[in-house]
């Protein structure tokens, strides 16, 4: 089974790599709503049969699971827990991947555009966003607030 995280527009190279490791694409997975490209959520997850997964600040209107803060999926030894990080936008999520085979604790963490070198997103770029409404804010490793 495999989880494709903020997949692009032409999902053919995941199904190739699916198919190349005869694996299932179970889970489709967006850090963010995209504004800046064309997501291939909907197209994989309706050739795969896959659910796809947002924060649940999204709001979405389409099939999809709202996450929270410390929901997860596991994958075989590969487990996916997700953290609400409002940041490049306001349902923004990261992904703690964990090895269960290597360690308990996790080994990599998959941030979409909450963080970049050098920089953090900003949700306050969004035109419906003020700063006032964003004091308070903060982020954990195991929790984040507003």
């Amino acid at each position: 089974m495999a989880a494709i995280v903020d997949p692009q527009r032409d999902i053919e190279i995941y199904l190739d790599a699916a198919r190349k490791r005869n694996v299932r694409i179970e889970h489709v997975i967006e850090t963010h709503l995209h504004a800046d490209f064309v997501s291939g959520h909907h197209e994989l997850a309706e050739r795969t049969g896959a659910r796809i997964y947002l924060g649940a600040r999204a709001g979405a209107s389409f099939p999809h699971v709202a996450v929270h803060d410390g929901d997860g999926i596991t994958l075989g030894s590969i487990k996916l827990t997700f953290l609400e990080t409002p940041g490049h936008t306001l349902e923004s999520i990261c992904i703690l991947v964990g090895d269960l085979n290597r360690s308990s604790e996790p080994v990599a963490v998959l941030t979409g555009d909450t963080l970049f070198i050098g920089d953090v997103g900003r949700p306050d770029l969004d035109r419906d966003i003020r700063r006032k409404n964003l004091r308070g804010c903060y982020t954990t490793a195991s929790t984040a607030s507003c």
